[in-house]
């Protein structure tokens, strides 16, 4: 079952916002994107992380800040240990 808001498909949202990381809801599934393992999100505004995208059922993308994740990353973090650096 898919859920349907003004037309669109609703396969990935931002669920939640703390302190100490993003709530991710995707495709049935939630993730939990701290700020430690992904400093990309910790200082951006609210509306930029909420605008995510799901590419090819597989690919994360937040076009306004110019961030790719695979949902391989979340679910497998042991596959890939490099983790960004907040220049």
């Amino acid at each position: 079952m898919k859920s349907v808001k003004n037309g669109k498909d609703i396969s990935v949202s931002v669920e939640n916002i703390t302190i100490f990381g993003i709530w991710l809801f995707v495709k049935g599934k939630e993730y939990f994107l701290s700020f430690d393992d992904y400093p990309c999100f910790k200082d951006q505004n609210v509306k930029s992380i909420h605008n995510v995208e799901l590419w090819h059922d597989f690919h994360l993308y937040w076009p306004d800040l110019d961030v790719d994740l695979e949902i391989d990353n979340l679910e497998n973090p042991e596959k890939y240990p490099l983790k960004s650096k907040n220049l």
